[in-house]
């Protein structure tokens, strides 16, 4: 018999342990600052409810990484890959919650994915999410919380965000009708990953026209020495 570790999974001593446990409290004290509560649901989860997110008959990664298991009575279960879909399930079986409800959760979650550098197969997610409630402010508030965390943390960060809109707007602009516009996101996606060649081979791959890629990619890689200048070349 070998004593080591399953691949994928980690021990922590004592000194990884208390630093995260410091990280771990200092996000609870900022997420209750803000009103938020914790709540706690079990690692197993029904297979029925881990897959629902999705539709039936539909398969991500996620559920293709799920741990997947039967107990002695036959019934199809999985370990949770993430925190969003027991917290659907929570709120779906707590109709008397008051909305809006707003939530933090920090544990563990699984998948049986490729073990390589920085992928594990058991990992710490922290999710804070607000439920009831489709105002912007909610989306605002996120933000917030979010450079409050890094702050007290000690990290000086820049958060960027985007807006779908923004996305149609230069894809209408560049020509690409709604129906091609889901390939063409998929392209336009690898934008700082991969070159303008690579990216203009895969559009046309896709039998998306190169007049619109031209157009879309001058858009994307406008530049200027601050936010205004480069609102103002765009323009």
């Amino acid at each position: 018999m070998k004593i080591e570790l399953a691949k994928g999974v980690r021990d922590f001593g004592p000194e990884q342990k208390l630093l995260r446990q410091e990280i771990v409290d200092t996000l609870r004290c900022v997420f209750e600052r803000y009103g938020y509560a914790p709540i706690e649901t079990p690692i197993i989860e029904r297979m029925d409810v881990l897959s629902a997110k999705f539709g039936a008959g539909q398969e991500s990664d996620a559920t293709r990484e799920t741990f997947q298991f039967q107990d002695q009575g036959g019934r199809k279960l999985g370990l949770r890959f993430d925190l969003t879909v027991p917290f659907a399930r929570f709120v779906a079986m707590n109709p008397n919650l008051k909305m809006p409800f707003k939530r933090y959760q920090i544990e563990r979650v699984y998948r049986d994915g490729p073990i390589k550098l920085g992928r594990y197969r058991e990992f710490w997610q922290c999710d804070v999410d607000v439920a009831g409630t489709k105002s912007m402010l909610a989306d605002a508030e996120m933000i917030d919380i979010a450079l409050t965390s890094f702050k007290d943390l000690g990290l000086d960060v820049v958060i960027e965000f985007n807006n779908r809109k923004l996305l149609d707007g230069m894809m209408e602009f560049a020509g690409i009708t709604k129906a091609r516009r889901d390939k063409a996101i998929i392209v336009i996606d690898k934008f700082k990953k991969s070159s303008k060649g690579d990216l203009e081979t895969e559009w046309k791959e896709n039998g998306l026209d190169e007049e619109a890629f031209v157009k879309l990619y001058g858009i994307l890689n406008t530049q200027g020495k601050n936010n205004q200048e480069t609102l103002n070349l765009l323009k």
